[in-house]
């Protein structure tokens, strides 16, 4: 299987779209992928959850060198997040986390996501999402982000040694919530270059002081990848392209004029019911954003 692109580069290129499996959960991976190529993407976002490519169950090395086939066939290009809601404890939502006052627990997660790098590494993906998690009741925060780096720290290494990017995202909520504890963590490990940034366009729009396509421009040296839904000021809730507040014209020529070469991955968890049809209005909708924005910018 060929390597993806790398993320960035000299000069406006088309971007790649893509779109999230945790929004198409009611869909067997091999057909999800198969929609996806149909419509027209570029490639696909793939979250490690029990319905797709299960990080816990047995064989996953030969069940992983089976998608990659799947994805070389259809030609789309991968990213591998870890956002997956029940995988590692079925009553609590992204449970445990890399700030579990519990070493075993941490141990969990840091585990899920050193499989995480190596799936990525042999599905050829450029990126490996994550998350901090949110902080720990009665927790001081300072000992928090002890804690993080701590942590992601050993897989940040192993990514660097698989030449796969570790792009945390920042997550309303979570510890690291936003660009600023980005490059506080950034800075804490000591700029580690295996270390980048998964940068969510509704969540710059939800509670970043600056409109999303500045967000774009100020990050785009850590950009690693790219998710992308409508979102509302204040409100955490991913919503389709339309039902939101986000002007995408500006943010795609901004993705566009700094060289961003990664996937923008659709990220539409909560709407899997209606997962194919979504798919096929958000690449049209983002497709009509992009020309719209070398047009000179047009609000769609």
């Amino acid at each position: 299987m060929s390597h993806p692109t790398p993320e960035t580069g000299s000069g406006p290129a088309p971007l790649r779209f893509a779109y999230g499996t945790n929004g198409l959960t009611d869909l067997r991976l091999t057909d999800a992928l198969a929609l996806l190529s149909d419509l027209g993407y570029d490639g696909v976002s793939l979250t490690l959850d029990h319905m797709h490519l299960d990080p816990l169950a047995p064989d996953l090395a030969s069940r992983t060198r089976r998608v990659a086939r799947d994805l070389e066939r259809y030609g789309l290009g991968v990213a591998v997040e870890t956002g997956a809601r029940y995988v590692l404890d079925a009553r609590r939502k992204h449970h445990p986390t890399l700030l579990d006052p519990d070493p075993q627990a941490r141990a969990a997660r840091v585990d899920l996501l050193l499989r995480a790098v190596r799936v990525a590494a042999d599905l050829g993906a450029a990126a490996v999402h994550c998350f901090s998690g949110a902080l720990p009741p009665g927790e001081p925060e300072e000992t928090a982000w002890r804690r993080l780096a701590d942590t992601i720290g050993p897989v940040a290494d192993a990514a660097a040694a698989a030449g796969v990017a570790l792009a945390v995202e920042p997550e309303p909520g979570h510890l690291l919530a936003d660009l600023a504890g980005f490059h506080r963590l950034r800075t804490a490990l000591g700029d580690p270059a295996a270390l980048g940034l998964t940068l969510d366009i509704g969540h710059c729009q939800c509670l970043e002081p600056a409109p999303p396509a500045a967000c774009v421009r100020a990050a785009a040296p850590w950009v690693r990848h790219v998710q992308i839904e409508d979102m509302r000021r204040g409100v955490h809730e991913h919503l389709p392209f339309g039902d939101g507040e986000i002007d995408f014209p500006p943010v795609l020529e901004a993705l566009r004029a700094t060289g961003y070469r990664g996937l923008v991955g659709v990220e539409l968890p909560r709407h899997s019911h209606a997962g194919p049809e979504l798919a096929r209005a958000s690449l049209r909708f983002l497709r009509d954003a992009e020309r719209a924005a070398s047009e000179g910018g047009i609000r769609c």
